[in-house]
């Protein structure tokens, strides 16, 4: 037999011999165990169902020693919202935004952009009444007032949903990073050629905008003819190559037309066989070189990823590669732009880039920010699981080399004489400044605001705390006492609710 049902039966065991009108309160005491000896909480671990006295086990232990004061409330400490000293701002992910997020962090740190961006005209800014907040409409304007946030701002991280709603994107769809970053430059350069001040209508084109040329070679009459091309970026082949140098030079290598492709020459005025490469005649001062990770597989009809690794390098000489081979054209690596993921259509997207100022590295993951050590770029393991089935190593990587498997852009900057960023004053406008003041003032309001209500809340948990183990010592009702049965499911739901202060000790009476 059961315990349980054993002490059942041993507390009515009177009911079979004592008569209705002899029952006594002693009777009842009996049957309902009042009198059993409280359990005590070292040598009891568990509710005893048989004992009404046990009040071990309903939620008291969670009372009865230190408490944590943050489990008192579920508000996060304001302070870590708050922007350390000398450290960058991140950027809100708003669901899948990440690759809008790393583009934003790389072209805040192109500090002649910023520079033009902050010399645009805004005469809205300029007279906006401060007691309202400012909405940026254009996207000069939006990429103004971010880049200044991202300058100033007292934040940790600021969100740019102005600028994603802006630019129409949807934040719950990832889109093609690298075709965003052509249409972005392509908008930007035509609303900057919009601006009255004739310095800044050309500013796309000064930084990123390079010069090639179609070179088509009739093979029957040698007639050479030259189509001009302008690029923002090359887009280079990855497929069965390893170094970076090996994309450009397929990129630029010779193509031959024959059969149903041949060419129509003007000179023979038929179709004949020719040759036809990209030839490189200017370049920009920054370089953008998109590594075609992304490509349409025909067998399945969907794009896919190419997991291969590539090396590159820290210093990018293009010199042979120009149309004038001795030009001298050299580079240095800016920024690595990653996509974590085994797939085309998900994944994430972070940054690493180089402070135009410092010439530290850091990595930009939406929020996070991690300074790099040594002012050297380090992909680190974690931005090359690709989770392949392929097992293939990492290639061993020679001094001013990097490898990665997840590097879909690379931006180089330009070396030149002296330091380029010297001249370049990136102090953001009076006007933009007093935009971003005003938000740091409603921040630290909002700072104050959370931190009062966490104080109240922990000093309401604290009070709840004393009276749970006040009231604990004096339960349940010593012998003599008068008491009242209240429901040990009631007591329970007491404990745990950490919100409501309950007094359960009125005129004298124990309640238990």
């Amino acid at each position: 037999m059961a315990p349980r049902i054993q002490l059942e039966r041993a507390a009515w065991s009177w009911a079979d011999t004592v008569k209705p009108e002899d029952v006594t309160e002693e009777h009842i005491e009996k049957a309902y165990r009042i009198r059993v000896p409280a359990c005590k909480r070292v040598v009891c671990r568990r509710n005893c169902k048989g004992n009404p006295n046990c009040l071990v086990g309903i939620g008291e232990q969670g009372w009865l020693g230190e408490i944590d004061e943050n489990s008192f409330h579920n508000i996060d400490d304001p302070n870590s919202e708050k922007r350390d000293k000398n450290k960058f701002v991140g950027l809100t992910n708003l669901g899948a935004t990440c690759y809008v997020n790393t583009f934003l962090q790389v072209w805040f740190h192109n500090l002649e952009l910023r520079e033009t961006l902050y010399l645009c005209q805004n005469s809205r800014a300029e007279e906006h009444n401060m007691e309202s907040d400012y909405e940026p409409q254009s996207i000069c304007e939006h990429l103004q007032y971010l880049f200044a946030l991202l300058q100033n701002s007292n934040r940790r991280y600021i969100d740019p949903s102005g600028l994603v709603k802006a630019l129409g994107l949807d934040t719950g769809q990832q889109q093609d990073a690298q075709e965003f970053s052509k249409l972005f430059l392509s908008l930007l350069e035509d609303t900057l050629s919009k601006q009255k001040n004739p310095n800044l209508q050309n500013v796309i084109q000064q930084q990123f905008c390079g010069q090639s040329a179609y070179v088509t070679v009739c093979n029957q009459c040698g007639r050479s003819s030259l189509l001009p091309s302008r690029f923002y970026e090359l887009e280079l082949s990855i497929q069965g190559h390893k170094q970076l140098t090996e994309c450009i030079t397929e990129f630029l290598k010779e193509e031959k037309l024959e059969g149903d492709n041949r060419y129509f020459c003007e000179n023979c005025h038929s179709k004949q066989n020719a040759t036809r490469h990209i030839k490189l005649q200017t370049l920009p001062r920054t370089l953008n070189l998109q590594l075609m990770r992304f490509v349409f597989d025909r067998q399945t009809g969907h794009k896919k990823k190419l997991n291969s690794f590539i090396s590159f390098p820290e210093v990018l000489d293009m010199g042979p590669f120009l149309e004038e081979k001795d030009e001298k054209c050299v580079y240095e690596l800016n920024a690595v732009l990653i996509h974590r993921g085994i797939s085309a259509y998900s994944g994430h997207y972070i940054a690493h880039v180089r402070d135009g100022r410092t010439k530290e590295w850091y990595k930009f993951n939406d929020e996070e920010i991690e300074k790099m050590e040594g002012k050297k770029l380090q992909l680190g393991i974690d931005d090359d699981i690709a989770e392949a089935k392929s097992q293939t190593r990492k290639p061993k990587c020679s001094k001013g080399y990097h490898c990665s498997r997840n590097a879909y852009m690379l931006v180089y900057k330009q070396q030149t004489e002296g330091d380029s960023n010297e001249k370049i004053t990136e102090e953001v406008p009076a006007f933009l400044q007093k935009l971003v003041d005003r938000d740091n003032r409603k921040f630290e309001e909002w700072c104050i605001e959370m931190a009062d209500m966490r104080k109240q809340s922990v000093d309401k948990g604290k009070a709840k705390h004393e009276e749970v183990k006040e009231l604990y010592k004096l339960l349940p009702a010593e012998d003599g006492q008068p008491f009242e049965f209240v429901p040990l499911e009631w007591l329970k739901k007491w404990l745990d609710d950490s919100k409501n202060i309950i007094i359960l000790r009125r005129s004298g009476k124990s309640w238990w």
